[in-house]
């Protein structure tokens, strides 16, 4: 079995687009969000939540978090999304990215300490712009929130 090592990201959009995104992209899967409220995961949606953006929760094992109904993947969502941000080991994103292509998503954000830049080339050909190893929470707090 090969070792997945940390990935660093080889690229990263700049502030300003990042920036843009947030301020554009109000729907957001949260992909891996755990019902536990001391998780990252978990804190991140309701900040998100809380900051006027839609969070949908994508957690096969779970049928609400947040208030809100959980699908179980990307593919159950019966609306667009703009965001899909991923709280999954690496090894769990391509497939993921994989979704985010085919529902027409428009970002893929994969949180701090985890990068995949094959799958983040092959989102960036599809014309999803991609964001590694950065919290949204923590982004969005700095831009739009000092």
């Amino acid at each position: 079995m090969a070792d997945i090592q940390c990935e660093m990201p080889e690229y990263n959009p700049p502030s300003e687009e990042i920036k843009t995104i947030l301020e554009s992209c109000k729907i957001v899967a949260v992909v891996g969000i755990s019902p536990k409220p001391e998780r990252d995961s978990h804190k991140v949606a309701k900040y998100l939540k809380d900051n006027a953006y839609r969070i949908v929760p994508v957690n096969p094992g779970q049928k609400e978090i947040l208030g809100e109904k959980c699908c179980p993947n990307l593919k159950a969502i019966p609306f667009p999304v703009d965001i899909v941000d991923i709280f999954r080991k690496p090894e769990a994103i391509p497939p993921i990215v994989d979704d985010a292509i085919e529902i027409g998503a428009k970002v893929v954000w994969m949180q701090l300490g985890i990068a995949h830049n094959r799958a983040a080339d092959k989102a960036r050909e599809a014309g999803l712009a991609v964001v590694m190893n950065r919290c949204i929470k923590i982004e969005h707090m700095n831009m739009l929130n000092p």
